[in-house]
C-alpha cells in the first residue's frame, strides 16, 4: 500500500484556510493513507482554554471530520488527522481515523505535554486499532513517542501501522520512533509540522519537522527536513508487520514473559 505524510504550517486560527489546502491536497494525492499532523486545523500554542473552545469540535459530527470525509469518500483513501475535540464539555487533543465511509476512530491523547494540561482533559479512550482493509492501524499523538507502553498496547491489539501526528519541537522523537517500530516490529509514520508559533509575547515554539516513515526493522524509508512543507509519499507492505521473528528462535511477542513483569 502506499502512505503519505503531509508536512506543513497550519496557520494559527484559520481552520477553513487549513482545511482547504488538506482538501486541495487530498484531491492532487494518490495513496492509501494520509497522515496530518496534531492540531493541523487550528495550530498549536492557545493561550486560554475559551480559545481552544472556541475552535473544538464534536466528533463525529463537526466540520472537519464532515470535510475529510467527503474528501476521503471522493479519492477513497483514509486520513489521519490531529484537531481539538469537544465531548461532554470537556477538551481533547485528538486524532481522528476517516475513511471513505467517514468517521472511523478517534483517540484523545494520553500523555499530555506541557501547557497542554491547562486545557485539555487526558484522554479517556484506551489506544485502540482498525482495520482499514489494507492494514490495521493505531493511533497515537505526539507526546505518546516517549512512552512504550504506547506503542507496544498498539502493536499487541494487531496494528501494523503506528499513525503519529505530532507538533514536535524536542529532537529526540524521530530517532526515538525507530527504537518504537523495531522492538515491535511495525511500520510507523510520523506526521510532524514545521513553523514556529508564539502568543502573547510568550515563548516562541519553533517546530522541528523531520516527519518520517519507518520500516518494521526501524530502517527510516523517508525522512524529511525541519522546514519542508510538502506530502511525501512511500510503498510499504503491511504483512511485514506480522511476522514478529527477530531470530528463527526469537519471537518478540511469543518470548515476551507478562507473568513476571511488574507494571502499574
Amino acid at each position: 500500500m502506499k502512505v503519505t505524510v503531509f508536512q506543513f504550517a497550519p496557520v494559527f486560527g484559520a481552520k477553513n484556510r487549513n482545511l482547504q489546502r488538506i482538501e486541495q491536497l487530498i484531491e492532487d494525492t494518490a495513496t492509501d493513507l494520509l497522515v496530518l499532523p496534531e492540531l493541523c486545523t487550528t495550530g498549536y500554542l492557545f493561550a486560554s482554554a475559551d480559545e481552544v473552545r472556541s475552535m473544538a469540535e464534536p466528533v463525529p459530527g463537526g466540520e472537519t471530520v464532515r470535510r475529510l470525509a467527503a474528501a476521503c469518500q471522493w479519492k477513497g483513501l483514509h486520513v489521519v488527522a490531529g484537531m481539538v475535540e469537544l465531548s461532554d464539555g470537556a477538551l481533547y487533543n485528538s486524532a481522528v481515523l476517516v475513511g471513505p465511509d467517514g468517521w472511523i476512530g478517534t483517540y484523545r491523547k494520553i500523555h499530555l505535554f506541557w501547557r497542554e494540561k491547562n486545557w485539555y482533559s487526558p484522554g479517556n479512550l484506551p489506544y485502540g486499532v482498525w482495520d482499514i482493509g489494507k492494514a490495521k492501524v493505531g493511533l497515537m499523538v505526539c507526546f505518546d513517542w516517549i512512552y512504550p507502553e504506547a506503542a507496544r498496547s498498539l502493536a499487541l491489539q494487531g496494528a501494523e501501522i503506528l499513525c503519529h501526528p505530532a507538533n514536535l519541537v524536542l529532537p529526540h522523537c524521530p530517532d526515538a520512533m525507530i527504537t518504537r517500530s523495531l522492538e515491535n516490529r511495525v511500520f510507523s509514520i510520523t506526521a510532524n509540522r514545521t513553523g514556529s508559533e508564539s502568543r502573547d509575547k510568550g515563548p516562541v515554539l519553533k517546530f522541528i519537522g523531520k516527519s518520517q516513515v519507518l520500516g518494521v526493522k526501524g530502517e527510516v524509508l523517508f525522512r524529511m527536513s525541519d522546514s519542508e512543507e510538502d506530502a511525501r509519499s512511500v510503498e510499504i507492505d503491511p504483512l511485514a508487520a506480522r511476522n514478529k521473528k527477530m531470530l528463527d528462535s526469537n519471537d518478540l511477542f511469543a518470548d515476551r514473559r507478562p507473568d513476571l513483569y511488574r507494571i502499574q
